[in-house]
């Protein structure tokens, strides 16, 4: 599953104020705002958090060197390095 920041929707709910009480104690804790800690929380439920093991990203290493060893230019080319040329 992609998560893409784009255009954000504003939510109101009710919450036990224990829950609340935690939630701002982990602000406090970790320096981040309200917000940022309830959207984490929300993205460590519900969204995947696994990889594709078959990706070649984790296949072969190193990935960064031309036939001839030099250094290849993969900053510019990941995906074609990656994944093959497009199609």
């Amino acid at each position: 599953m992609e998560y893409v920041i784009g255009r954000m929707k504003l939510i109101q709910a009710r919450i036990p104020e224990a829950e609340y009480d935690l939630l701002r104690r982990e602000a406090k804790r970790s320096g981040k705002s309200l917000q940022d800690v309830i959207r984490e929380a929300l993205r460590a439920r519900l969204l995947d958090d696994t990889v594709q093991p078959a990706d070649p990203l984790f296949d072969a290493f190193p990935l960064f060197r031309s036939k001839d060893g030099r250094k290849a230019r993969v900053s510019e080319r990941h995906d074609e390095v990656l994944y093959g040329a497009p199609r």
